[in-house]
């Protein structure tokens, strides 16, 4: 658990002020943070993956354990504490894929907004040359791309850059480093200065002024100079090609295990003197080896990056600076169709090659290019669409395309305008937008369906593929809305080619039926979920942002008659992506539990929709179901109707969760009432020291942890009240909970009193930004005795986080609010006791 001790993950830190770097020489620590779209392609969110459990989805996993941590990085002294909290943004060299920062800007904006102040930061330091480079938009293996799409896939990366980072990439990364020579062109063509690429890809290597070509064997390669790859356009291009061996070592050696080690192999890249000329040692590996991949591999990096300066006398830089003051003088050409991650060129992302992740024994991959032959029939398919139907006319559609970035990243309506407004080549009616939109929309599916993750991994019915395959749907039913074509049959044919090696799975194609077709989602479908969602929650009664859609209830009836409800209204449904909009009438039937039907009809006219309104809610308020569902079964049929199961995921998990909830709220208020009757006797065999029998144990653990959660929660709403002595009282009572539980012996285990800490810690130790007294610090340690007596598993991260933010401050100390001067000194002992509990130990702790 991260915010605990961490056993000599990131080794001994002496604390040292950095030595001057001696001249010449120079490291980069590259490191490439990528996660694939994960989105519901109908929707726009990610839903529960249940495999990235405790976390929602392996997007918030993988963020907890490495994008976050890199942004709060501990770096620990030889007992282990923390001594500083550090950026690693700011110190190496990086690119993060755009539809992770998508995903994590809506998400987790404090890392998002770190990531960016990191960038601003090396900018600074480094004379304008920011850590931060480019990636390919959609992570596709661009030389299996056609050239209209690796444009558009290299552009769209720039533009996502432009708007999050506030300037030009120098750099770009090419995902899985494929790279041929039209890849590099298309690179140069929109002014990217260098990528970075495996020793491997190197074919040969002469000097910047004669044409003495001399092949480069693996492992021959000078890895410490940059690079000039001329191209046949007569552009140039910088490359710079990692060390190889080193990158192993940190990905797959083991080497993480001693940040001090990491940085003494780095530094052994480069020689001691500089009479060659300045040098960069430098390595590139998946940015999730920080501490996803690697437990506490955040740390150990924080330690490599001090430690290669104080220790080895290096200066870390990144590759627009080093390459600004230190042109090629070597020139080099590639390996055509290769990549880092497979022995093969590309093959794994086409073929059976042999390159795998080893997690079925005896499997093979010969889907692999089936897959990609279903997808790549089907993008022509999509092409052909996009030009004959598209139904706005604009002069040059694929530039339309390669500029639409611009509505992805915004799609706000003047966004829309500006954009249709700029390619349209004459009037558009409300119709011709939604096929423009709907055109464009298509384009971008069909683009993410190539996502390299696809075909990674060693079994097509993986969650990548899967993933994949969302979009290729979601693309195959938009080219249907436009042209009629049924390109989805022709799709299901070519899939049933790419055979699972587990035979439950089948093949693509069941695949595709069993865990895509189930997702896809139309207006009517938006408003039957809208319905159920909104009939047990009046919150949900407007549009949620965060979905691909916005609904308006024009008329809108309930009632309520035991534990049942009806709801009957009309809606106006309109997606946010291709502003289609329609207008349905919904009749909800909820008869309790899990159980519910809901109609979506044509409302017709408001007076037919006012008979069919009144004649359900009169039959209704008569207390009689089953003549509700006879009228519906006259108005409507009897098939075809939404339940639950049609329901968004969220939602749907969420009305379940708050039925089981109603059913366990019974059985701990039977808890409850059984340990308050014979609380008596509890406590006298407690007492006594005889054994409790297993039901007196579990009344009393719910008894009690349901008696502390709104203590902590009272606790934290009261942390930023100005009257301190309203905590007093809350307390007391904690340590009076703690207090019987302890005599009982039992412990508090609810998962909800272990939510309510996980939320009130952090906004205690916030509040002590403003304020500092002993009610606040008393609290904090009440509450963290409460979690290690009763054992709840609590990560202090965000704690230890804002603990030390506040140490580092100037003059903390000074808002210690005290009567006297000997209180003050003691709230400022206290404070310093609660850091060490923490585990925190700064090399500087501001006083006034």
């Amino acid at each position: 658990m991260r915010g605990w001790r961490a056993s000599g993950a990131a080794g001994p830190d002496r604390g040292r002020p950095a030595t001057p770097a001696a001249t010449g020489r120079y490291a980069c620590i590259h490191g490439h943070f990528y996660q694939p779209p994960r989105e519901n392609p109908w929707l726009g969110v990610v839903e529960a993956e249940d495999s990235a459990a405790p976390h929602h989805d392996w997007n918030e996993r993988i963020d907890a354990e490495c994008y976050a941590a890199n942004a709060s990085a501990r770096v620990l002294d030889g007992r282990g504490r923390i001594t500083a909290i550090v950026s690693n943004y700011e110190r190496i060299s990086f690119n993060v894929g755009p539809t992770l920062l998508s995903w994590m800007e809506r998400a987790d904006r404090a890392t998002y907004e770190a990531i960016l102040e990191a960038d601003r930061a090396s900018a600074i330091r480094l004379g304008g040359h920011g850590n931060a480079i480019a990636q390919a938009y959609g992570h596709a293996i661009l030389p299996l791309a056609d050239p209209r799409d690796r444009a558009t896939q290299v552009r769209w990366g720039i533009a996502d850059f432009r708007r999050r980072f506030g300037r030009a990439p120098e750099g770009m990364w090419l995902p899985e480093t494929a790279v041929d020579t039209p890849t590099l062109e298309e690179l140069a063509r929109c002014g990217i200065g260098f990528t970075i690429l495996a020793p491997h890809q190197a074919a040969a290597v002469a000097p910047i002024d004669a044409d003495e070509w001399t092949a480069t064997p693996p492992g021959s390669i000078d890895t410490t100079i940059p690079y000039r790859c001329d191209l046949p356009s007569g552009r140039s291009i910088a490359l710079f090609f990692y060390d190889g061996p080193l990158a192993q070592a940190v990905a797959f050696g083991g080497l993480l295990a001693d940040g001090r080690e990491y940085a003494r192999r780095l530094a052994a890249l480069v020689p001691s003197a500089a009479a060659a000329g300045p040098r960069l040692a430098h390595v590139a590996t998946d940015g999730e080896t920080y501490g996803h991949h690697h437990r506490f591999g955040d740390m150990a990096l924080a330690a490599a990056l001090r430690a290669v300066e104080q220790d080895h006398g290096l200066r870390v830089v990144n590759y627009g600076w080093f390459l600004a003051r230190n042109p090629p003088r070597m020139r080099a050409r590639i390996r055509e169709g290769t990549s880092w991650s497979c022995a093969h060129g590309v093959q794994r992302w086409r073929a059976d090659c042999g390159c795998a992740a080893g997690r079925g024994q005896g499997w093979n991959q010969a889907w692999r290019a089936p897959l990609r032959s279903a997808l790549e029939s089907l993008k022509a398919g999509l092409d052909a669409v996009f030009e004959r139907e598209g139904g706005w006319a604009p002069a040059d559609p694929w530039r339309a395309r390669d500029e639409y970035v611009e509505v992805v990243l915004d799609r706000s309506q003047s966004a829309v305008d500006r954009f249709l407004d700029r390619h349209r080549a004459g009037p558009l009616d409300p119709a011709g937008v939604v096929r423009a939109l709907r055109a464009l929309e298509m384009q971008r599916a069909g683009l993410l369906m190539f996502t390299s993750c696809g075909w990674f991994f060693d079994d097509v019915g993986g969650i990548e593929t899967v993933q994949v395959l969302k979009y290729a749907c979601r693309a195959a039913h938009l080219a249907k809305t436009l042209s009629g074509e049924d390109l989805e049959t022709p799709l299901l044919a070519a899939l049933e080619r790419a055979r699972s090696n587990v035979p439950a799975i089948g093949d693509a194609a069941a695949v595709y039926r069993r865990q895509v077709l189930p997702l896809a989602v139309d207006l009517r479908r938006v408003a039957a979920h809208h319905a159920i969602a909104g009939v047990l929650d009046p919150a949900e009664a407007e549009p949620k942002p965060a979905y691909s859609y916005e609904v308006q209830r024009l008329d809108w009836a309930e009632e309520e008659w035991s534990d049942s409800r009806l709801a009957v209204g009309r809606v106006m449904v309109t997606s946010v992506d291709t502003r289609e909009s329609a207008e349905s009438g919904v009749a909800l039937l909820y008869f309790g539990g899990h159980d519910f039907r809901c109609d979506v009809f044509e409302p017709g006219e408001p007076e037919a929709f006012a008979q069919v309104r009144d004649e359900l809610l009169d039959k209704y308020t008569r207390h009689s179901l089953s003549d509700v569902v006879t009228a519906m079964n006259r108005r409507f049929g009897e098939a075809g109707s939404f339940t639950l199961r049609d329901a968004f995921l969220e939602e749907r998990r969420r009305i379940l969760a708050g039925v089981v909830a109603r059913t366990l709220a019974d059985l701990e208020a039977q808890y409850v009432a059984f340990h308050r009757e014979h609380g008596r006797l509890l406590a006298y065999l407690a007492g006594s020291g005889a054994p409790l029998p297993e039901a007196f144990r579990i009344a009393a653990e719910f008894a009690l942890s349901r008696e502390a959660e709104p203590i902590v929660r009272a606790l934290a709403e009261r942390a930023a009240d100005p009257v301190t002595c309203l905590l007093d009282d809350s307390i007391d009572d904690l340590r009076r909970v703690a207090a019987q539980a302890s005599e009982l012996g039992v412990r508090l285990r609810s998962e909800r009193l272990r939510a309510a800490l996980a939320e009130a810690l952090p906004r205690l130790v916030d509040s002590l930004g403003s304020r500092i007294d002993a009610a606040r610090v008393e609290a904090i340690g009440a509450l963290l005795d409460l979690a290690v007596q009763s054992a709840l598993p609590l990560d202090l991260w965000r704690v230890q986080n804002a603990a030390f933010r506040m140490l580092s401050e100037p003059g903390w100390s000074g808002r210690i609010e005290a009567a006297t001067p000997a209180r003050r000194v003691d709230v400022e002992r206290r404070v310093l006791a609660l850091a060490d509990r923490l585990n925190l130990a700064p090399e500087r702790v501001s006083r006034v």
